[in-house]
């Protein structure tokens, strides 16, 4: 509950970081990303060799905190801050754009891959990705830019494959990626949107972290496991009081 909170809390921060900026303000952080994806895709091997490009952790980290931006799959009910880098300390707690892949915010030539962690005990992020099918649809918010993508490929590959994730000329892909199978984590699950025109106006999504329905199962299931036990408690207690000392045998 709390790192979902705190998901919420880095959305919220990030729009109003927004709302104090002029929207002419954003056309320089975007033609600095388009002029890094141009970058990116002129390198042989993008994926190995991103580190010849300077500023990355700079570039759409309007808030200084790292977040780019923010992805919402309204299918799984999930909302999260969108974070440079795909480090422990990111995937923990939200997602992470991978770099040597494009920056998320879209263009001809460009191939993005955001990935988060499934499985965590305190934290839904990607658990749910296996659900997703061809036709669905995810978005991507940079910024005044909603980007929407429809899943037109989902694969499961070894770790060290990256075909799958590749920058294709003229088109606009984003991956979601995160480990399979379930508690295994043996290979990679690709969710492969591509580009569509918006088709209704994006709102924006509450995160699960305000949903009642968690805050109110937590104590809804306690409260029993905690009768119960003190129920045993009281009979262990009182059962050892009215056992006799010594007994019949003893005297």
């Amino acid at each position: 509950y709390w790192n979902s909170k705190t998901q919420t809390h880095a959305v919220d921060n990030y729009q109003d970081i927004l709302n104090s900026l002029q929207k002419e303000d954003y056309t320089a952080y975007f033609e600095e990303a388009d002029q890094y994806n141009a970058a990116l895709q002129n390198l042989e091997v993008p994926l190995l060799e991103y580190g010849q490009l300077a500023e990355y952790n700079q570039i759409l980290n309007v808030s200084g905190t790292g977040v780019m931006g923010y992805i919402t799959i309204e299918k799984l009910g999930v909302e999260l801050p969108l974070y440079h880098g795909t480090s422990d300390s990111v995937l923990n707690i939200a997602c992470g754009h991978m770099e040597g892949t494009s920056l998320p915010v879209g263009g001809d030539s460009t191939h993005s891959v955001l990935s988060a962690h499934r499985g965590l005990p305190h934290a839904k992020l990607f658990t749910d990705l296996d659900k997703m099918e061809v036709g669905d649809v995810f978005t991507i918010t940079i910024l005044d830019r909603t980007m929407t993508y429809q899943v037109d490929q989902i694969k499961v590959v070894n770790p060290n494959e990256i075909d799958e994730v590749r920058i294709i000329d003229g088109e606009d892909h984003c991956t979601l990626l995160t480990c399979t199978p379930y508690g295994i984590n043996s290979h990679r699950l690709l969710v492969r949107g591509t580009r569509i025109e918006n088709a209704t106006p994006i709102l924006y999504v509450t995160s699960n972290a305000f949903r009642i329905d968690s805050l109110v199962a937590t104590p809804v299931v306690a409260a029993p496991i905690l009768l119960v036990l003190l129920i045993v408690l009281m009979v262990k207690y009182r059962d050892k009081e009215s056992k006799p000392l010594i007994s019949k045998e003893e005297e």
